[in-house]
């Protein structure tokens, strides 16, 4: 169950601790009782800082729901804020977009371009889209092993929106693939 070296680590940080502890005895045996209760409020803030961090992956995942595989499909909770977030792997690099039935691309934000190794400085501005926010040049690009849960496309195409956006769109030119259904809340693509 334990090879050598963990055996020998834990017996180290024993020791480690055992010398540490009678450091402490030794230097505040004349106040003791205030060392320990000094000790123990820093045990307890220690055990509080762990029991929030587990709980914020409960929270967080209340506040920004997660995609799951159900039964070969992709089941979208929505989100707090009313849309579906959507999390795609491309080239082996993770990224969050909102699901957009209203675009026709999926459209990269220049931050994501650049998580993607796509340098939007580089690109030759030769569309256009017309957003909420007025008339954007967009740049095409071509993501490379696109995966969203067990769905994978080799090459799909994509826009780098030259402007700053909070975020990435999957437009239908990618959702389109799948049969979208709406039920309760959720978003659920079939292939």
């Amino acid at each position: 169950m334990f090879d050598a070296d963990s055996i020998a680590r834990v017996i180290f940080l024993g020791i480690l601790l055992a010398s540490l502890v009678g450091w402490v005895i030794v230097e505040s045996r004349k106040r003791l009782g205030q060392t320990l209760r000094s000790a123990l409020a820093w045990v307890l803030i220690v055990v509080g800082l762990m029991a929030g961090y587990g709980l914020w992956s409960d929270i967080g995942r209340q506040i920004m729901p997660v995609q799951a595989v159900e039964a070969g499909q992709i089941v979208i909770p929505r989100a707090a804020d009313g849309h579906y977030y959507l999390k795609l792997s491309i080239g082996g690099q993770d990224l969050r977009f909102m699901a957009d039935t209203g675009a026709s691309s999926v459209v990269l934000s220049p931050a994501d371009a650049r998580r993607l190794a796509i340098d939007p400085a580089q690109l030759v501005y030769t569309g256009q889209a017309v957003t909420a926010n007025g008339v954007v040049r967009t740049a095409t690009v071509q993501l490379k092993d696109v995966m969203l849960g067990p769905f994978r496309d080799a090459v799909v195409v994509a826009q780098v929106n030259e402007t700053d956006m909070a975020g990435s769109l999957l437009g239908m030119d990618y959702l389109g693939q799948f049969s979208v259904t709406m039920a309760a809340d959720k978003m659920i693509l079939t292939r």
